[in-house]
Formats: structure tokens, C-alpha cells, sequence
């Protein structure tokens, strides 16, 4: 009897230890496939961030967003390849939103406006102005009015628009509202808002564009937009000018820039925003080029903005 017992617990002892075999192998079996999915995980993680890595491109939104869409088409082509990095261009609603996008790191390289700029630079310690466009050291703002107005080209500022509907662009366009701000201040003595009899419009979607087409089309009598804008459309035959004669032009200011974040260094190494530069500065491509409406680019440094900061404090537009 004794000896079948422990037959019996032998047995059991077999049993139990051949259980225990089991748990343990698909406990071994089970850490091992955490272990791999852990190190797929990582993997994973590792590449995606790879992919991450990119220089994105954004502008503010001076003209139609589906033109900027096609013709940023070749520069983000141009720079992968001479930089052998990934590129990516990515619309903004709106001047402010391209400013926002930039403080917070979420797009690297802007063109920005003057005004636009300097927003930006003051907000992100480091950040630089590496270039330009070959005009934008002279950059100049046009007032059309409507044909039907009768107005026609003067040097002397057109006092007599004080009654007509005006149309600025953008609030924070340089070309389109700060410095003609700046220059109505300074011809009549007055800001736009008390010297204008009836109330002053701002074009908030389409840039320059919808101010052109708005003064063409008589929606609004009279208005103030870009120079360079405005010859293109011409140009192109967008509008004509006898639709929207030119009545003046503004002295000279400097505007447009190329602003880099300084988050591109950790991205890329030291010194990669000097190679960015010089990339920049020295591409001759037309289709290239077509982005920034212009035909060369050229350094530039955050001092030569100088001026349009204290524009801009001055008319409060600024702290």
C-alpha cells in the first residue's frame, strides 16, 4: 500500500513537474515575444522619428494658397537635393498663423515679410534673416484706385482719396499695411483710421491679389498693395492696368526675408543654416526662384530689419 502511494506521488511529482516545464517554456516564450515586439517598438520608433526629420518650408499668405502649393513645388525639390535632406512645404491660413508656426518650432524656414519677420525673430532667440530677394533691400508699396475715379499718377500723396472706400491688405502685411500706415501718418499728419472719411477694409484672404482684383473690379475705390504684386498680375494679365492705374508710390523700405529657425542646427548638425545660405544665395533657377516672385536671392541679416521694428513700435503695432 505504501509502496503505491509513493508510486502515486511520484507520479504526481512528474505531473506537477511537467506543468511547472509548461508554464515556464510559455513564460520564456511569452518574455522573449515582448522583448521582440519591445525591440520592434523601438525600431519603430526610430524610424518614424528618421521620417520626422525634415526641414519644412512654410509663407505667409500673400497671394492664393494653391499657387504657393505649386510653385514652392521646385524649391523643396531644389533643397533635398543640395542638401540631401528631406523638405516639405506646408500652407499657412494666415500672416499671424505663419508667425505662431514658427515660434513654436513647427515650420523651420519662412518667407516672411518685414514686418512678419521681426514678429518672429523677437519671439525666437537665435533665429536669422539668411536672405532676400534681390529687391527687397528697395521695396516699394503702390496705391491703385478704380478707373472710374478718374485719379491718375502723382509724386505729391493723393490727399483726395481721403473720401473714397480704401482697402489695405492683410493687417499684418508690410507692403500692404505697415509701411503705407506709416507713410499716410506722415503725409497727412493723421493715421489711416481718422484721415479716411468712411471705414477702411483689409482684404483677410488672397494677399495682394484680392486687393488688386478688389480695386479692379470696384468693390473698394482705392487701395495699397505690393509693387512687385502688382506688375506681375499685370504682366501676366491678371488685371489691366487701366482697370487700376497706379496714383502713387511709396519711398523705399526693406521688406521680404528668408528667416530660419535655430532648432535647424540640432536637426542637421553645426553650421548646416551657413550651407542653408549659401544654397539659397547661390541658386540660379528660374522655376526656383518663381516662389518668392523674384530674380535672385541675396544674404541678408536681421540688422538691415532694423527700421521696420521701429515702424512698427511706432505706430503700436509692436511692443
Amino acid at each position: 500500500m505504501l509502496s503505491l502511494s509513493m508510486k502515486l506521488l511520484r507520479a504526481g511529482d512528474r505531473s506537477i513537474f511537467q506543468m511547472m516545464k509548461g508554464c515556464l517554456g510559455r513564460i520564456a516564450i511569452t518574455s522573449t515575444v515582448l522583448v521582440i515586439a519591445s525591440c520592434g517598438d523601438k525600431e519603430k520608433v526610430a524610424k518614424e522619428g528618421e521620417r520626422e526629420k525634415a526641414l519644412v518650408i512654410t509663407a505667409i499668405p500673400d497671394e492664393k494658397v494653391s499657387d504657393q502649393e505649386v510653385n514652392y513645388k521646385a524649391l523643396q525639390e531644389y533643397l533635398a537635393k543640395e542638401l540631401n535632406i528631406k523638405v516639405k512645404f506646408s500652407i499657412s491660413s494666415s500672416y499671424p498663423a505663419a508667425v505662431e508656426r514658427f515660434k513654436n518650432g513647427e515650420v523651420h524656414l519662412v518667407w516672411f515679410g518685414g514686418y512678419t519677420g521681426v514678429q518672429a525673430r523677437s519671439a525666437v532667440p537665435g533665429s536669422r534673416a539668411i536672405a532676400q530677394g534681390d529687391v527687397d533691400p528697395k521695396y516699394k508699396s503702390y496705391i491703385i484706385a478704380n478707373k472710374d475715379t478718374g485719379l491718375t499718377k502723382s509724386d505729391e500723396f493723393p490727399s483726395g482719396i481721403k473720401n473714397l472706400v480704401f482697402s489695405f491688405g492683410s493687417k499684418s502685411s508690410t507692403s500692404g499695411r505697415l509701411m503705407p500706415t506709416y507713410f499716410i501718418l506722415k503725409e497727412t499728419g493723421m493715421m489711416p483710421d481718422k484721415f479716411f472719411t468712411k471705414p477702411l477694409q483689409f482684404q483677410t484672404v488672397g494677399g495682394h491679389d484680392a486687393t488688386a482684383r478688389a480695386v479692379a473690379g470696384g468693390s473698394v475705390n482705392v487701395g495699397v498693395l505690393s509693387y512687385k504684386k502688382y506688375d506681375s498680375m499685370v504682366a501676366d494679365g491678371e488685371i489691366k492696368a487701366e482697370d487700376a492705374p497706379i496714383i502713387w508710390e511709396t519711398p523705399y523700405y526693406a521688406d521680404y526675408n528668408l528667416t530660419v529657425h535655430p532648432t535647424l542646427e540640432e536637426m542637421f548638425g553645426e553650421g548646416f543654416i551657413d550651407k542653408l545660405q549659401k544654397v539659397l544665395v547661390d541658386c540660379t533657377d528660374e522655376n526656383v526662384l518663381k516662389a518668392f516672385n523674384r530674380d535672385d536671392l541675396i544674404p541678408a541679416s536681421n540688422s538691415e530689419f532694423e527700421g521696420i521694428a521701429e515702424v512698427a513700435k511706432e505706430l503700436g503695432m509692436m511692443r
